[in-house]
């Protein structure tokens, strides 16, 4: 049968999300060791209708819903994962929080690296030259980061929900028995991995940036900052581009250093993480109709919905 679709996932405490063509499932282990998974539908006006077909724009779109699913899934998976009967985090709250984590990366991210630069232009006489060292500056902060976070205890959790995410996806493209002995034989590394995306990210602002030569320094902080998106959309169509032709030698090289860099976001999971993303992609898969009704884990239950975070226009 062949796979109508690229199925993408998130790591998330103690569990995983899984997203697919018409779903989102999620599946988190509780205190008590029971697996709860939750389903819903997700916006068809973004993965299915005119948006999905407009390149650049479909990136966009699709990366700030994704930011909604995965900031409700990180939610519902911390409640889930102390025991609690209701989220408490919610509403603006949460989309405060989400505001302000991404003002802080872009800051960091592209702000930061040309504030540093620019104490050192006067003795760089090369537009190309400052431009680039900028640009390694900014794949330096970006490596150092996620070598650092590495070393937190839950992010090292978190790192092996990733990889179990990963094999769990690995094995179903590959046509393998979703379990976890099949699954365990995969690889933690996958060419539609959001890591990748990211270095791809960097990668793409070191070369537009280098071709917009050297304004003054307002303007230059300003186009850092207004150009995000342009380049978020660049990347994942890149990232599209790729996935679809991974087998072609020179896309295996373009993959190469994403590959890589996962190296440092996946950690391999235990059976328990294997068992939890199985769930999770075996429940979108029944709930998409592509499979029938997957034996459950003896372990797993149905959650409550989602609490509804405070509806944005991409939501219904």
């Amino acid at each position: 049968m062949a796979k109508p679709f690229n199925y993408g996932g998130q790591a998330i405490l103690e569990g995983v999300m899984m997203r697919g063509s018409r779903k989102m499932c999620l599946a988190v282990r509780n205190p008590k060791g029971e697996i709860i998974t939750h389903c819903e539908d997700l916006n068809p006006h973004i993965y299915s209708g005119r948006i999905a077909r407009i390149p650049f724009l479909r990136g966009l779109v699709m990366l700030w819903d994704a930011l909604g699913l995965g900031m409700r899934a990180l939610m519902f998976s911390a409640d889930v994962a102390l025991g609690e009967e209701e989220v408490q985090f919610s509403g603006p709250l949460a989309w405060g929080t989400l505001a302000i984590s991404l003002t802080a990366a872009v800051a960091i991210f592209f702000v930061g690296p040309l504030l540093l630069i620019g104490l050192l232009e006067r003795w760089i006489t090369s537009d190309v030259l400052s431009n680039l060292l900028e640009g390694v500056v900014r794949l330096g902060f970006f490596l150092l980061y996620v070598w650092g976070v590495g070393f937190v205890p839950d992010i090292r959790r978190v790192f092996a929900y990733h990889g179990a995410e990963h094999k769990t996806i690995n094995a179903y493209e590959a046509g393998d028995a979703l379990t976890v002995e099949a699954v365990a034989r995969r690889s933690t590394a996958h060419t539609r991995c959001g890591t990748a995306f990211l270095l791809q990210v960097v990668i793409i602002s070191i070369l537009l940036f280098t071709l917009l030569g050297r304004p003054p320094m307002v303007p230059r902080i300003a186009s850092r900052i207004l150009l995000v998106p342009v380049i978020a959309g660049v990347a994942y169509e890149l990232l599209r581009f790729t996935a679809a032709h991974r087998g072609h030698p020179l896309v295996r090289a373009i993959n190469a250093p994403g590959l890589w860099l996962q190296g440092l976001t996946t950690r391999q999971p235990d059976e328990g993480m294997l068992e939890v993303a199985i769930t999770a992609l075996r429940k979108l898969l029944a709930e998409e109709q592509l499979v029938s009704v997957p034996e459950a884990s003896p372990s797993a239950q149905s959650a409550p919905p989602l609490p509804v975070v405070t509806p944005t226009p991409m939501e219904r």
